[in-house]
């Protein structure tokens, strides 16, 4: 089965890529190249949800067609760094989303956040198939839980605790899964999302983040992968996939 895999910058794109012996291939798609390594097709669609959104729906569309020897891709992995919260997810560890969320998607009111499905349309969340994620925590040893999308990094202990008291399964925070999944879902396509920890959510200290650590952790965590995915078929996917929660 051939995974789609985004990521947001060409550092975390290579990291995935790194798992895989060999040279990638690597062909262009609009707006970025696709590096191909093993099961994985993997591309750095920009950062933020509106950038991963527009990189996954051009490299979905941009698949060889049949009758050529490629099959559709089966499953999509939003990956890369990310932020983990404490003590769930701490720096260097992995994670496996059983939930992708729009955590700032919706309006601010005198009462607070309201997401947008509070607001009668939308949608603010996704659900990846639960075997799926069992068998990658079990491969990789990442936590399972809520990731987080946010257009605005966390930088405070207060946006912590508000995040956590709205979200108390969150696991960790990273600004490209829904995207990946709202563009994954439109075209039917099976969504999941693997981050390795760079930073601890809350206030914001440069100085803490280890992303080369982080990047490390994700290079191993696809090198775990592979057996996973490959023991998968459009088939098993389609039987297990959750419909998304509004």
């Amino acid at each position: 089965m051939r995974v789609l895999v985004v990521t947001a910058v060409p550092a975390e794109r290579d990291a995935v890529a790194r798992a895989v012996a060999g040279t990638p291939r690597v062909r262009a798609v609009p707006g970025a190249e696709l590096h191909r390594a093993g099961p994985f097709d993997v591309v750095a669609g920009g950062a933020g949800p509106a950038a991963a959104a527009a990189a996954t729906a051009f490299a979905l569309a941009s698949a060889p067609a049949p009758p050529t020897a490629d099959e559709p891709y089966g499953l999509v992995v939003s990956a890369g760094i990310g932020g983990g919260f404490a003590p769930a997810a701490p720096v260097g560890s992995l994670v496996v989303a059983d939930g992708i969320v729009a955590a700032d998607l919706g309006a601010e009111t005198p009462d607070g956040f309201v997401p947008v499905t509070a607001l009668g349309f939308g949608r603010d969340r996704f659900v990846p198939p639960a075997p799926l994620v069992r068998e990658v925590a079990e491969a990789t040893g990442a936590v399972p839980g809520q990731v987080l999308t946010v257009s605005t990094v966390t930088g405070s202990a207060a946006r912590t605790a508000a995040l956590l008291a709205a979200h108390p399964g969150a696991v960790a925070e990273a600004m490209e899964g829904f995207g990946v999944a709202e563009a994954a879902g439109r075209l039917g396509v099976p969504v999941l999302e693997l981050r390795a920890v760079s930073n601890a959510v809350g206030p914001r200290d440069r100085d803490a983040w280890r992303i080369g650590e982080a990047l490390a952790a994700l290079t191993g965590a696809f090198g775990k992968l592979v057996p996973v995915v490959e023991g998968w078929t459009h088939d098993r996917l389609d039987r297990h996939r959750a419909p998304h929660r509004d």
